[in-house]
């Protein structure tokens, strides 16, 4: 046997053990990482558990088998005292109508911002990006009155635009921040390309583009759309009238009334979760998509 041989040999590296049916064996840390998913499913799972079987049970039956039995049987009371106490298919209206607002409004303004920043290349973009960066990392509590004085001196406190500006503004900060980053690495070959075709700016932007960002643009819509829709503290201090309410409002709203229950407030959280979980159930194979591309690319 050659030196060669043996240097070859000793350098190659070991596969790991293979049992029966040429799988491979797992090691200690694969099942101490397997158990730690377990346990943080079940940790995920364990409160959509309990909002789920406390909300079909009746006062007497939750203080009889307490939280983590399952009912004796279906009782509808509390999902029909909260559905008729706050009117839930106007608070239900009134976030779909914010957050599908916020959501397009903020791709839109986020994509130009970002094709003027990424692709325009115009002066200062580092402290631009920077500039945005920051708007993010401001809490929202410093925000609250300033942004208050504003609109009662316009005339738009009270009123649902109020929010969706306030929310455009900010989820188009964050959108701006990522797009840059994304469109700073954009193709310049394609880019010159079109441009020698007399493609202008504008076309550019919406012929070529727009078209191979889209499923960035996708997941961005999706998460702006869970992120507004369970948004607490601004719709809370900017809608006061109860008519323009949405729905994290109402349930916190309901919760402090003295009169509520275990079980109703269950199934105002249930009420509360379902509409986003359609939307995500419908929508799941666009974010798939959109991540599975970004990672390709």
């Amino acid at each position: 046997m050659s030196a060669g041989t043996v240097l070859t040999t000793a350098t190659k590296p070991r596969r790991p053990p293979r049992g029966r049916g040429g799988m491979v064996t797992k090691r200690g840390i694969d099942w101490l990482m397997l158990a730690l998913v377990i346990v943080g499913a079940l940790l995920v799972i364990a409160p959509f558990y309990l909002v789920l079987v406390n909300s079909f049970k009746s006062p007497t039956d939750y203080a009889n088998s307490g939280p983590l039995a399952l009912p004796h049987a279906l009782d509808f009371t509390g999902i029909t005292k909260f559905w008729e106490r706050v009117n839930f298919p106007e608070k239900v209206w009134n976030s779909l109508f914010i957050s599908g607002v916020v959501s397009v409004l903020a791709v839109l303004i986020s994509m130009f911002n970002a094709f003027a920043i990424g692709i325009g290349r115009v002066r200062g973009r580092t402290w631009i990006v920077l500039l945005f960066l920051l708007a993010n990392l401001l809490p929202q509590e410093a925000l609250l009155y300033p942004l208050y004085y504003m609109f009662k001196s316009v005339g738009l406190y009270d009123n649902i635009w109020s929010v969706i500006i306030i929310f455009t503004v900010v989820q188009a900060a964050f959108g701006t921040y990522l797009l840059s980053a994304v469109y700073g690495t954009f193709p310049k070959e394609v880019l010159e390309a079109a441009s020698l075709d007399g493609a202008g700016h504008w076309k550019i932007l919406w012929r070529v583009v727009l078209p191979i960002s889209r499923p960035t643009l996708a997941v961005l819509l999706i998460f702006f759309f869970i992120w507004t829709w369970n948004e607490f503290l601004i719709p809370l201090t900017f809608l006061a009238s109860n008519a323009n309410q949405t729905v994290p409002v109402a349930i916190s709203v309901l919760q402090g009334d003295r009169l509520m229950d275990v079980t109703t407030t269950s199934a105002s959280a249930l009420l509360g979760i379902i509409p986003t979980l359609i939307f995500f159930l419908i929508f799941q194979r666009t974010l798939t998509r959109g991540i599975t591309a970004g990672a390709v690319k």
